[in-house]
């Protein structure tokens, strides 16, 4: 991974999303952590977001993945972060951002917020506990037998313990793979984007 095409990007994008930070970290919500450009770049590719569709970026820490992907896909983003601290670096990052209108972010709890109709795509890049995920899926879930529409679950580099509890879902299909282990030295089968379908088109 180059650190320049992290800078390079953020200087394009008018924000500043990098450094880790793990000040609030605990064993249900997990470090802030950006989500490498190039990945991102692989996914904004895959055709699997466009215009028309609504991001949900749970754990969204300072907005990386909702201004690329609005500046990629021109989709709308809606990033869930419950830290205030950071939540308020994602707010300054919007104000300077030039796709800084298709974003929207809220300080909320992630197993609180109640989708909108319109949003049916949503990115975890492991932000929590699986206790934390399970009721999040549950919502997810329960928004779509209230407006039935295809809804697609992005996982960045899941856990073991993610993969399990994900193919117990009934209503939940894996249905790809966007594979970024080439993209970093070490082999490591984590690095892939695991995608999963509720309903159908």
């Amino acid at each position: 991974m180059s650190n320049i095409n992290e800078y390079n990007w953020d200087k394009l994008l008018k924000i500043k999303t990098s450094g880790r930070d793990d000040t609030k970290a605990d064993q249900h919500c997990y470090p802030y952590e950006p989500t490498p450009y190039c990945v991102l770049e692989r996914l904004a590719n895959s055709g699997y977001i466009k215009k028309n569709n609504c991001v949900i970026d749970y754990g969204c820490g300072k907005g990386r993945v909702d201004f690329f992907l609005s500046y990629q896909t021109r989709c709308k983003s809606v990033g869930i972060e419950y830290d205030e601290r950071i939540y308020k670096d994602a707010c300054n990052n919007q104000d300077t951002a030039v796709s800084g209108s298709r974003t929207e972010f809220l300080l909320q709890k992630a197993e609180t917020y109640s989708l909108e109709k319109q949003e049916d795509r949503m990115f975890f890049f492991n932000p929590f506990s699986i206790e934390i995920l399970r009721n999040v899926i549950a919502r997810i879930i329960q928004s779509y037998y209230a407006e039935p529409r295809q809804m697609l679950l992005f996982f960045y580099y899941p856990s073991d313990e993610y993969i399990a509890y994900l193919m117990t879902v009934d209503e939940l299909t894996f249905v790809d793979e966007i594979e970024c282990m080439d993209l970093f030295e070490g082999n490591n089968k984590r690095e892939r984007i695991m995608i999963f379908e509720i309903g159908n088109e």
